[in-house]
Parts: C-alpha cells; structure tokens; sequence
C-alpha cells in the first residue's frame, strides 16, 4: 500500500482522465483526420460528411472493439516489474505521457501536419520509463518489433492498394463498357468492405456486450453483412441516373459517382477499423492508472478496464475530430498525389484492412502510416511522377521528430508531477 496513492488517489486519476481525454481529442483532430482525408479529397464526400461519418463509427469502433490492443501499450513496452517497488512512478509517468503525447498531437494539428499518434504516446512512454526508471525498464526488444511495424504496415496497406486498384483497372476503366463493368463488380468491392468491419466487429466487438460467436460463425455471420452490403450497393448503383450515350470521358466521370457511392462505405470502414486500433493510444495509459491507483499500488498483470474509460476515449476522438480536424483532412487528402473516388477507395479499403489485420493481433500500428502508404501504393500504380514527393518528404520528417518530441515533453512532465506530488 503507497501512501502517496492512497492519499491522492482520487487527484490522480482525474488528472489522468483530464489528460487521457486531452489525448483523444487529440487522437480525432489529427490521426482521424487523417483516416477521414481521403474520403475528403476525392470529393467523395464534404468535410462535414466526413465528420458526421467518423462521429457515428469512430465511436462505434473505439466502443465496441476497443479494448483488444489496449494491453500491449500499457504493459508491452515497458517492463512493470521495474516500478513494482514504486507503483507511484509508473502513475507519474503515465499520466506525464498522456498530457506530453495530447499537447504534441494538437500543436501539429494546429500546424496541420500528420503525425502518428502511436508514435506520440510510445516516445511519451519510453521517455519517462528510460530517463525517470532507468532504459533497463523499457522492453527494448517489443520496441523495435514496434519500429519494424512502422515499416511493415505501410508496406503491406500500400501493396494491398496497389493490387486493388490494378483489379479496378483491369475490371472497369481498361475495358470496353466502364460503367456497365463499374455496375457489375462495384457492389462485390463493397461486399467486401463490409466483411471486413462486420468482421473484426463479430469476433472482437461483440464479446464486449457478452455475445460470443465461434469461428466459422463468426465469419458465416461476416460472410452475410456482406451479402446484404452488397445487395445495397447494387440497388443504390441502380438508381444512379446517368445517361449511357456519352463519350469515353464523361462515362469515366459516371464510373467515379459509382465508386463515389463506395467510397461512404469504405468510409465508414475506416472509421471504424482506425476507432477500434487508436482508442488505446488514449485509454490504455489511463487504464494503468486507474489500476494501480484502485488496486493501492498494485501493479496486476491483468485488470479490468473501468467502465468509463472507453466511452470516455471514444467521446474526446469524436470531438476532437469535429472541432479542430479539417487542417490535416486536407493535408493528406489533397497532397500526396490527385486522388479520385476510385483511387481514394482503393487507399482507404487497403489502409482499413490492414488496420483490421493489426488490430486482430493486438499490434499498435500507426494509421497514419498505414493510410500513407496506401496513397502511395495508389500513386505508384499510376507512376512515381504522380506523387508529390515534397510533401511525402516533409511528412516523413514530422514522424521523425515526433517520437524524441513525445519523450522530451513527458520526462519534463514526469518530473514536474513527481515534484508536486513527492
């Protein structure tokens, strides 16, 4: 038992609530505005569809698949057997990197500059435990297997990319009837976008509110959603009126209201897939505080996660999303290379599976990066000189400076803390 928590304890986790909440919003101005931005800059949608969008399934992702990923940020990259002796570090620290990490999100959104929020709150973490505990505290090791994902997710959403907007290449603008073919096989697209969020719903989200389905019925019941979203996607097609008499280049512009359709669905899908990954970004340092601070300075292996914090995660995305997201929406969606209804789709389908992936496995990818390289994958589909290496450039040196950004402020903040509360 630590006095210290004890005494304080009730202070101590509604500042860490105060600046987990900090972080969230932090999280939906700028890592969903990033999720949003594609969608946004094939003019697919409006910003405020975008927002309306990414209010209802962030929160519906973050809410209801939420809690899978949220143990490898709290107890993977630092070793908890270091602070067993003082659980009041480990508090210090994790409430120091909640407010470094949101403080770090919202100046970049100010700056409209993409920055990855897992990148912002593992330097925040790594920071503290390194300079306040000693770098033997940090799991080096899950650190770099972190570091090589950063690498490896946008490699495989920008591979994914590239193959899907070959197959819309081959399948629809390369052949002789585009719209006919856009009709035929875009409701199948769709179909698939919504087995891959009704997916990682079934077998992650629902377990949440006590309803448990095996395997082979959790995909027999994806398999269905898709069905059905597909069936949608066709009647919704069907009443496109667009004339079929026209010359090649206004039928390509009918193909794109098609895939414009689409693209609210894979919207939705990223919306969705980025609230159930992120959300940990926020909650999971909360949720060690909440812990150890209840527990009296117990560190557990395993705890529950508090009733409140997930909805409380998932209300600061949303907000911070509505009221400060628009400068970054643009940013990457209108930057790294010209993107269309078909090309966004393509990006934003990879970006969400490849989240999805990650999320299954409990990985914090970055979804900035994710979604990075699925606009690049599109962009070499159609040639290195379709993208704006500027601005790839300048956003790759922003993810570098992020992480000893992240740390610096969250040792300051460490110590600061340690020094009023000690």
């Amino acid at each position: 038992m630590v006095d210290v928590l004890v005494t304080n304890g009730p202070m101590l986790i509604g500042i860490a609530a105060v600046f987990g909440f900090l972080m969230a919003w932090g999280i939906g101005a700028n890592d969903v505005a990033n999720a949003m931005g594609t969608s946004v800059g094939s003019n697919a949608i409006t910003i405020k569809q975008a927002i309306i969008i990414a209010m209802i399934f962030e929160f519906a992702g973050a809410y209801l698949a939420g809690g899978e990923v949220t143990s490898t940020i709290r107890k993977g990259i630092i070793d908890a057997s270091f602070f067993v002796d003082s659980p009041e570090l480990l508090v210090y620290g994790m409430i120091g990197a909640l407010l470094a990490a949101g403080l770090w999100l919202i100046a970049a959104s100010a700056l409209g500059w993409p920055v990855s929020t897992t990148h912002s709150i593992i330097g925040a973490i790594v920071g503290f435990a390194a300079v306040g505990v000693g770098t033997e505290a940090v799991e080096w090791g899950k650190v770099v297997g972190i570091i090589g994902s950063w690498v490896v997710t946008p490699a495989i959403s920008g591979f994914i990319a590239f193959m899907l907007f070959q197959s819309v290449q081959k399948l629809i603008f390369n052949t002789d009837d585009p719209l006919a073919n856009a009709k035929r096989y875009v409701p199948f697209y769709m179909g698939l976008a919504g087995f891959i969020m009704s997916l990682v719903t079934i077998t992650k989200g629902l377990k949440h509110v006590g309803l448990h389905f095996s395997t082979v019925e959790a995909y027999g019941l994806a398999l269905a959603v898709a069905i059905g979203v597909g069936i949608f996607g066709k009647v919704a097609i069907g009443r496109l009126n667009m004339p079929t008499n026209v010359n090649r280049q206004a039928e390509y512009a009918n193909v794109e209201k098609v895939f414009a359709i689409l693209m609210v669905v894979t919207a939705c899908c990223m919306a969705f897939a980025h609230g159930s990954n992120d959300v940990a970004n926020a909650i999971g340092p909360l949720a060690a505080v909440v812990s150890v601070v209840n527990s009296g300075g117990e560190i557990e292996s395993k705890a529950a996660l508090a009733w409140w914090i997930l909805p409380l995660g998932a209300v600061g995305i949303v907000m911070g999303l509505a009221i400060f997201g628009k400068r970054v929406m643009q940013t990457i969606g209108k930057n790294i290379t010209h993107l269309t209804p078909s090309r966004g789709f393509a990006a934003e389908l990879a970006a969400a599976s490849t989240v999805v992936i990650a999320s299954g496995t409990g990985l914090p990818i970055s979804t900035t990066q994710t979604l990075v390289g699925a606009v690049l994958g599109v962009g070499m589909a159609r040639g290195i000189a379709a993208i704006n290496i500027g601005v790839v450039r300048n956003i790759v040196i922003s993810w570098v400076v992020t992480l000893p950004a992240g740390a610096a402020l969250s040792i300051l903040f460490f110590f600061t803390i340690k020094g009023v509360f000690s």
